[in-house]
C-alpha cells in the first residue's frame, strides 16, 4: 500500500540509475536504500518524497548517499542552453553561471561559448 504512494519516487530512482537500490515495505513504513551519482540526484529524490509525503513524512525512512560529493552535478550541454539557463536549473539563480564558468574553466574560455555534449561540471555552492 506505502509502496503505491511512492511509486513515482522509485520510478524516479530507476530514471536516475539510482546504484544498490533496495526497498522493503514493513510495518506500514516504506524503506529505501541506494547511492546516488550527485547531491542534485538525491536532491530530486527527497524533493520527490516530499511532494508525496509532505515536509516529514512518517511512512518512508530513506537513505540515500552520494557517489561523487565533489560536485554538486555534472550536466551534458544540449542546444540553445547558456550557462545562465543551467545555473538557473540548478541553483534557481542565472547569475550563478559564473561558479559554473569558473569550475570548467579547463574546457571553457568565455562563458558566451558552450557548445552542444560539452560535460559540465556544476559546482557545490
Amino acid at each position: 500500500m506505502v509502496k503505491a504512494k511512492y511509486q513515482d519516487v522509485l520510478d524516479l530512482g530507476q530514471q536516475l540509475n539510482i546504484q544498490d537500490g533496495k526497498v522493503e515495505e514493513s510495518d506500514g513504513k516504506l524503506k529505501v536504500w541506494g547511492t546516488a551519482s550527485t547531491q542534485y540526484e538525491k536532491n530530486l529524490l527527497w524533493d520527490k518524497i516530499k511532494e508525496i509525503g509532505g515536509d516529514s513524512p512518517s511512512d518512508i525512512m530513506a537513505d540515500i548517499k552520494v557517489a561523487d560529493e565533489t560536485v554538486y552535478a555534472r550536466h551534458t550541454v544540449a542546444s540553445g542552453e547558456t550557462l545562465g539557463k543551467i545555473a538557473k536549473h540548478y541553483y534557481g539563480d542565472a547569475m550563478k553561471y559564473k561558479e559554473i564558468f569558473a569550475a570548467n574553466s579547463d574546457i571553457l574560455k568565455n562563458p558566451d561559448l558552450i557548445y552542444p555534449d560539452q560535460e559540465l561540471i556544476i559546482p557545490n555552492l
